[in-house]
């Protein structure tokens, strides 16, 4: 099992796409390290988010949470969308999938050892927002800790760190089921492009249905309603409700995906 998952891990930090994926992931927070030391934010104009960025000038350990702010929204779950409906779909579509069950690894293994390796590139992705917007800020404005006079916002730099590394565990896991339908969508299909874009189009109709409050407590049930708690970690330096509730809203959607694809999967025609 090891050999499997060290195989199917050099085989996606092969491809281009994922070098192109992870570098566009390591520059914008560059990028917006750059933008903020030319042209810091103005908190007068009160535009939503303006105040990660200003923190972001305050303290460069600031920065990345600003940068996982800004990505997280979108562009990190297409990426992370990608590692998990390319997993199968891809081997399909080139034909693979028989030549590498001729082997003796059973399907149930090679689910399992994809399924790991598209979790590790999901933590990766999000890891690397936090890692190049650390060492951008740090370069830009220093690492002093947060002294603003208002309860939650002081924090120390291990405070900042600390709950940087929980932000990145929650940010991952709050797309756990996103990621499982990717993937289960992955073992139903040669297409790997049909298998991203349903899970991203999973994620954008949660997000409008959430905002619907004729909805009611539906709403409460949808798989990414907690996604953003975990930016409370650093408005009030505590952990919140809605964390544990987005922590545990994913397990019986991943449950369930999970459940789907592997029994689809063990009755999947590999040979047509």
């Amino acid at each position: 099992m090891v050999r499997l998952i060290g195989t199917e891990l050099k085989k996606q930090a092969l491809r281009p796409r994922t070098w192109v994926a992870l570098g566009f992931l390591a520059v914008v927070p560059i990028i917006i390290a750059v933008a903020l030391k030319l042209n810091p934010p103005d908190l007068s104009r009160g535009r939503e988010g303006a105040r990660y960025f200003y923190l972001a000038t305050q303290s460069g350990l600031f920065l990345p949470v600003a940068a996982l702010r800004v990505m997280s929204g979108f562009f990190l779950v297409v990426v992370i969308c990608m590692f998990a409906g390319d997993a199968v779909a891809s081997e399909a579509g080139w034909g693979n999938l028989r030549y590498l069950l001729v082997r003796p690894v059973s399907r149930g293994r090679l689910l399992t050892a994809k399924l790991f390796v598209a979790a590790v590139f999901a933590v990766a992705s999000t890891a690397l927002v936090a890692l190049s917007g650390l060492v951008a800020g740090v370069i830009a404005f220093g690492w002093d800790p947060i002294t603003i006079p208002i309860p939650g916002l002081s924090q120390s730099t291990g405070d900042i760190l600390g709950n940087l590394a929980l932000a990145i565990v929650l940010i991952t896991w709050g797309l756990a089921a996103i990621v499982a339908f990717a993937f289960m969508l992955s073992t139903m299909t040669d297409s790997s492009a049909g298998a991203i874009f349903g899970a991203v189009g999973l994620y954008i109709v949660s997000l409008i249905l959430g905002q619907i409050d004729s909805l009611g407590s539906i709403r409460y049930g949808l798989p990414v309603q907690y996604y953003d708690a975990w930016s409370d970690l650093f408005a009030s330096n505590k952990f919140t409700d809605d964390m544990w509730r987005s922590i545990l809203l994913q397990v019986p959607y991943v449950i369930v995906f999970c459940g789907i694809a592997w029994w689809w999967f063990h009755r999947k025609d590999i040979k047509s």
